[in-house]
């Protein structure tokens, strides 16, 4: 019998789980929808950072069939998964919050919120910094004799990963953050390894650019910037010894163990 009622906690959670994402789904399908007409639009003000910089009379090139219609879709649902982020991380945070304490909620949706903030930051940085940079290097070193056309689902690619790279590197203020607040480290040893983070951050600005060092450096300088932040505001998150076990007050319980406790 108690194996029973031991399976039931875990199919709501499965439930849960299954509606959360569901309604993510939906969000992103939601967005993918109302901004699917402007699809080549949207791919237009991706692809100027490169065409505003491309020799006169030079234009981007599609080599195969298909891609002038796929790329900007693809482009486009990329761009709804990008706008409907808020709407995901609230329904991962309605998701877990009720197993955590209370400490841990007034912590989690900051960091949710700032760490969305932060990729959006990344993102924008790539755009408007990095990329005018690259690709004016790129179009400028170009041996004679050679055309530069580039193909749009190179091109879209290629963006999408610089994107990312510089996304995520942009979270490294909250996973320190995270880290010094779990008890897995803190600020005074980070700030004895330095050095090794600096060397961390251009080898890792290696492995997630291209292969040249302009867009390496661009990605690992903001790194080593975003350390000292994280490293600045994690001081004031340092886990205390009395947060280890559970509060005394159950208002600070989780609601799953409330449940249990009045059962």
């Amino acid at each position: 019998m108690s194996t029973v009622e031991d399976s039931q906690p875990l199919f709501s959670h499965l439930l849960e789980l299954r509606t959360r994402i569901l309604r993510s789904l939906i969000s992103v399908l939601v967005v993918f929808v109302c901004i699917v007409w402007f699809s080549k639009d949207i791919y237009a003000f991706v692809a100027a950072p490169l065409v505003e910089r491309m020799p006169i009379g030079a234009t981007m090139i599609a080599t195969d069939v298909a891609s002038p219609f796929f790329t900007p879709i693809k482009l486009t649902l990329v761009t709804a998964v990008f706008i409907a982020v808020p709407m995901i991380l609230y329904q991962l945070w309605a998701f877990v919050a009720p197993g955590l304490y209370k400490h841990e909620r007034k912590l989690i949706m900051p960091l949710l919120v700032s760490s969305s903030l932060l990729f959006y930051a990344g993102v924008a940085f790539a755009y408007f910094v990095v990329f005018p940079l690259v690709f004016k290097f790129f179009t400028s070193v170009a041996p004679q004799g050679v055309e530069v056309a580039t193909d749009i689902s190179s091109y879209l690619d290629f963006v999408l990963s610089l994107f990312m790279a510089f996304g995520i590197a942009f979270e490294i203020p909250v996973a320190i953050i995270l880290l010094c607040w779990t008890g897995a480290t803190d600020p005074e040893t980070l700030r004895s390894k330095r050095p090794y983070i600096i060397v961390a951050a251009f080898v890792v600005g290696m492995l997630l650019t291209p292969p040249d060092i302009l867009s390496q450096t661009l990605l690992a300088v903001p790194m080593c910037l975003l350390f000292e932040v994280g490293l600045f505001f994690s001081r004031f998150y340092i886990r205390k010894d009395d947060e280890d076990g559970y509060d005394e007050d159950n208002e600070d319980e989780p609601q799953d163990v409330k449940s249990i406790s009045k059962e």
